[in-house]
């Protein structure tokens, strides 16, 4: 691996305002690919997408926002709902996560299945960003309630549903703020002594 890669991936930065041009189709079809590589015990290849674009985004504003106002655990203030639907007026892209529950094999615990999911969203933000785009993983828009996740086609029986990724051209810059250093996050183990 060289460097420039391991730059790629120590710059890369959430971007919730983004704005178009959108990847291309080319460019999506490799930031999705990306999605194949992710660590995943036993290969089954939980992540299930929605692809979201164009007048379907507007559409997703509207599904999502009532459905939130229909629910006792949100508040939507006309201010929150205008903020949603600014927000999303200038995404191009939207991705919705899922992780599919396989009720037939019992080997492989949900958990590892739903890391196995971040992964593969891991690695489609780290591909746009390689490619110059912004991306941002939202776990809003009344991503917790089922009549959102079944709206947009994943059975709750079935599947864990894990929010939405946006993806685009960064509508703002990001101060250049240092990461913060390891250092405080690692710790080596020293096996004990045996008596």
């Amino acid at each position: 691996m060289t460097t420039d890669v391991l730059d790629t991936l120590a710059s890369r930065r959430s971007f919730k305002l983004v704005t178009g041009p959108g990847p291309s189709q080319g460019e999506l079809d490799r930031i999705l690919q990306t999605a194949m590589s992710a660590p995943d015990h036993g290969a089954l290849r939980p992540w299930r997408f929605r692809l979201i674009r164009g007048e379907a985004i507007a559409r997703l504003a509207d599904m999502a926002i009532q459905a939130m106002k229909d629910s006792v655990e949100y508040q939507v203030s006309s201010e929150k709902e205008a903020a949603i639907r600014q927000w999303l007026g200038d995404v191009p892209v939207v991705l919705a996560v899922a992780c599919h529950l396989d009720h037939r094999n019992d080997r492989i615990p949900q958990w590892e299945r739903e890391v196995a999911t971040g992964a593969a969203v891991t690695n489609i933000l780290n591909a746009a960003h390689a490619l110059g785009y912004g991306a941002f993983w939202s776990t809003g828009l009344g991503a917790g309630l089922d009549t959102v996740q079944e709206a947009l086609g994943f059975d709750p029986l079935d599947h864990r549903f894990m929010g939405y990724v946006v993806i685009g051209t960064p509508a703002v810059q990001p101060s250049r703020q240092p990461r913060e250093s390891i250092a405080g996050h690692v710790r080596e183990w020293h096996a004990p002594e045996t008596v």
